[in-house]
């Protein structure tokens, strides 16, 4: 569970990232690697403790495999009264 204001912040732009690319068409493998470079971009700068990186990267995957992360919403059916 992630506790670092600054890590959720990451966490919540890096998922909605995800989201969209989906959106635009793209699947798990070209995601996966988002995700990769988004990490070792965060590694590199230094920006945050590495520890906290390790935690972010463990919830991204975990959101990034959950398979309820990427469906559709089904449109209600319409019930029809007579």
């Amino acid at each position: 569970m992630l506790q670092d204001a600054q890590i959720i912040r990451f966490y919540q732009r890096l998922t909605d990232a995800l989201n969209e690319q989906w959106h635009r068409g793209y699947r798990f493998d070209e995601l996966r690697l988002y995700l990769d470079g988004y990490l070792a971009a965060l590694r590199h700068t230094n920006v945050v403790e590495p520890y906290l990186v390790h935690q972010l990267e463990e919830e991204a995957t975990r959101y990034l495999y959950d398979p309820s992360s990427f469906v559709e919403p089904q449109p209600e059916p319409e019930v029809d009264f007579y």
